[in-house]
């Protein structure tokens, strides 16, 4: 087992299942100390998975890591967070921001409360916690801000349109547009002090808990977490000045690198 990120700390949002879960678990394995964060710690019987089933299969492979309660709509929760993942673990090297709350819905009938809340979690708080972290990344000399985003930020093209962007997404892709735009921006600004910033979006439409929606798109094959997994562990482990200001897409990402989930071991930049 490659230990790329030994020494590390990442924070992982929207960590009960699906991606968040896979790439805390792969972040992990590579030897990060990880903390995992979501709205709850315990099993919801609408979805599987929970923060701690997250933990407990970390720690059973051998790994390090702790659960977080958070609700990251409330910015005294995302700052509490922080503090208490650097109470744990120390100072925070990766931060991954894969929390999201969606909801698709006809244009006209968007409620403002779920249009505020949408960009509080998937476009505030990644901004907010970024703040909040880089001062220590840059002291420390690296560090690395992956935003989990969807190829649903990339404009429609048409006409005529895929019948996929008749189905209520235009705010969905309005916050993933602008955490796009929000991770070059910022690469940009941080490159100097040799932190990375990058997006990673699936490739093709995942089957994880809690996306079904994604299902519902005729003629899209679906890839496992593991490859998204895969090229986030690539993104948070490569040297910051080599690989950031990505807008990346997991497939293309690895095959680029010439590699799989489970091919290789990552490059490291290891702790000063």
């Amino acid at each position: 087992m490659d230990r790329a990120l030994e020494g590390r700390v990442a924070l992982v949002t929207g960590a009960s299942r699906g991606l968040g879960a896979a790439i805390a678990e792969r972040l992990a394995a590579a030897g990060a100390s990880v903390a995992v964060s979501a709205r709850t710690l315990d099993h919801d019987d609408r979805l599987p998975g929970s923060l701690r089933e997250t933990v407990d299969r970390i720690s059973n492979a051998g790994g390090t890591a702790v659960a977080v309660q958070c609700d990251l709509s409330v910015s005294e929760d995302r700052a509490r967070m922080i503090d208490e993942t650097r109470a744990a673990l120390g100072p925070v090297d990766i931060l991954v921001n894969n929390a999201a709350v969606t909801f698709l819905q006809r244009y006209e009938d968007f409620s403002e409360k779920r249009f505020r809340l949408m960009f509080e979690v998937q476009v505030r708080a990644p901004y907010e916690l970024g703040q909040l972290l880089v001062p220590a990344m840059r002291d420390r000399g690296a560090g690395w801000i992956l935003n989990i985003s969807s190829r649903a930020g990339v404009h429609p093209v048409g006409p005529p349109f895929d019948p996929v962007h008749k189905g209520g997404f235009t705010v969905y892709g309005m916050v993933k547009a602008a955490l796009d735009r929000y991770t070059t921006a910022l690469a940009a600004e941080l490159y100097d002090d040799n932190i990375a910033v990058n997006s990673l979006a699936p490739w093709d439409n995942v089957a994880t808990p809690g996306a079904g929606h994604h299902e519902l798109v005729d003629d899209y094959p679906l890839e496992g977490p593991e490859w998204v997994a895969e090229a986030a562990l690539l993104l948070c482990s490569s040297p910051p000045k080599q690989l950031t200001g990505r807008i990346a897409y997991s497939q293309p990402l690895l095959a680029a690198m010439q590699t799989r989930p489970g091919s290789r071991p990552a490059a490291a930049v290891r702790p000063h």
